[in-house]
């Protein structure tokens, strides 16, 4: 089975050309921003939105973005300043929306008057490296992932690992922790994972977009966990899943609920990702990390979106509703060549009944449907 990470195919749409405008849009992660535009909007209608956040879904928000802007003149700046940013800045409305990885429960969001929603699905890949192992051939267990990054497992040829791994020729090399530096919920995602699989994490470190990490160095964003990761032998950290695929960094498997060693594919993401009850999970908060099944990858979660409740704009509101409109029902394809898993349309269709609901502008007027992409 074909992987996100095994892909060779460099059309505009499963990987970027070097040099396209899609690379460009992509390479621009390591800024942390993009600025797109285009096409010619309709009369009356709002031409820039903005938003900031996470990093995990960048890849496929920079790709949506880019043709939106072509058919629709919208034009959307974007800030992947990770979770704990956007959740800032959403809630002093200095964006028209923030971005995060980690869902807030029902009180944080009624504190806030936020609504949030699920945009895309994708899991979170620990990456290695160690000069001539290729992908898929170490395999991690929970517990010596959750060594590895307690600090504990100090030698790529600990015992616990190379028992893991008959006929690999594991070096003597020094474990190298990768972490992110920043407020993420790719760090929420995969320390949510290791508490529920270690005890010892859960009681030491616990889960939370930042925690005091054991052991390690921080790279600002998934894009500096990848270039740490990339740079220094014995490293083994934690990305997005397109970022691994498209910096092709050498992943692990690793053992899931059920006991198989899996790799982290469509399909594995997928599996994890059916599991999801979206329709009795209130305010949309799911976790999908160490769900059952066979084929499941283990650390899988879903992105979300926040935006006011009570809009003062209506036409922006309406602009930013448009956009994810859009991506849910046009950007599928362009969101599974990058790895990620679409929303379901049993979903979809369950969060824009919460737009028309829960999303008002001042005077009380419902600011959704107003004329669907």
């Amino acid at each position: 089975m074909t992987t996100p990470f095994d892909q060779k195919n460099n059309d505009i749409g499963k990987r970027p050309v070097p040099g396209s405008k899609t690379a460009g849009l992509l390479m621009a992660a390591t800024l942390g921003a993009f600025t797109l535009f285009g096409g010619t909007a309709l009369a009356g209608e709002a031409t820039t939105i903005s938003g900031a956040g996470a990093t995990f879904p960048y890849p496929v928000y920079a790709k949506w973005a880019d043709t939106y802007a072509k058919q629709k003149g919208v034009k959307m700046n974007y800030q992947a300043i990770g979770s704990g940013g956007g959740i800032k800045q959403i809630s002093e409305s200095t964006v028209d929306f923030g971005a995060s990885d980690a869902p807030l429960k029902s009180d944080a969001l009624a504190k806030a008057g936020l609504l949030q929603f699920p945009m895309v699905m994708g899991g979170v890949v620990p990456v290695i490296n160690l000069p001539g192992i290729k992908s898929g051939q170490v395999k991690l267990s929970p517990d010596v992932l959750a060594g590895m990054f307690l600090g504990k497992i100090k030698k790529w040829n600990d015992p616990q690992v190379t028992k893991l791994n008959p006929g690999v020729k594991l070096p003597a090399t020094a474990v190298t922790v990768v972490h992110r530096s920043d407020g993420s919920g790719t760090t929420w995602i995969f320390t949510n994972y290791l508490v529920k699989v270690s005890p010892e994490w859960a009681k030491s470190v616990g889960t939370d977009k930042s925690v005091a990490w054991p052991t390690g160095v921080g790279g600002k964003g998934n894009q500096g966990v990848a270039s740490y990761v990339q740079r220094i032998a014995g490293a083994i950290g934690y990305v997005e899943s397109a970022y691994a695929s498209q910096n092709k960094m050498t992943y692990a498997l690793l053992k899931n609920h059920d006991g198989k060693f899996v790799a982290p594919s469509d399909a594995s993401v997928q599996a994890a990702a059916s599991g999801a009850d979206w329709a009795h999970s209130a305010d949309f908060y799911v976790v999908l990390t160490d769900q059952p099944g066979a084929g499941s990858w283990p650390i899988t979660g879903a992105s979300f979106i926040l935006v006011h409740k009570t809009q003062k704009d209506p036409k922006i509101a309406q602009a930013v509703l448009k956009f994810f409109d859009w991506g849910y029902r046009h950007g599928g394809a362009a969101a599974k060549a990058l790895g990620y898993i679409p929303m379901p349309t049993d979903v979809v269709n369950m969060v824009e009944k919460a737009w028309a609901k829960d999303l008002k502008d001042t005077k009380g007027k419902p600011v959704w449907p107003a004329g669907k992409s």
